[in-house]
């Protein structure tokens, strides 16, 4: 059998989010309202992760995989830095876990870096890590455990 095809314990539970670094999130907000109809259904600052970020979703969908919009705090900050880089656009996809700590360590154990030692706080009170790009085809995985209701 295909090693693709084996099966094993799914990791990833959902597509969480796709994030997108923008320079204004209130523009953004704007943007993704008037053209594709998405409405903010949570908006917060992380001075942790140096952002003002905003999760936006689809009318009657507010469950599904979310549109995160992702402005600097500062331009010191890795979004800032992403911007001055690459400037605005797709910056992460994001994955949703039930176990961050156990996800994280299987990643390892197949030899995948993660950004962070131990998980962080990320939007909502969930719990992320990231894999590094260079380990995931060049893009930047975010690992997301959502906050227990």
């Amino acid at each position: 059998m295909n090693d693709a095809l084996r099966d094993i314990t799914p990791l990833v539970t959902a597509i969480d989010h796709v994030g997108i670094a923008v320079p204004d999130l209130d523009e953004a907000i704007a943007f993704y309202r008037d053209n594709f109809g998405l409405g903010a259904t949570h908006i917060e600052t992380n001075e942790e992760q140096g952002v003002r970020e905003a999760m936006l979703h689809a009318p009657g969908d507010e469950d599904g995989t979310a549109i995160q919009l992702l402005a600097p705090l500062t331009p010191e900050s890795t979004i800032g830095k992403f911007l001055d880089r690459s400037g605005p656009g797709l910056q992460q996809l994001a994955y949703r876990v039930a176990d961050i700590d156990a996800a994280a360590k299987t990643l390892r154990d197949n030899g995948l870096r993660l950004l962070y030692p131990e998980a962080k706080q990320g939007t909502a009170g969930s719990r992320v890590n990231f894999v590094h790009p260079k380990d995931a085809g060049g893009v930047l995985v975010e690992l997301v455990e959502p906050a227990a209701h």
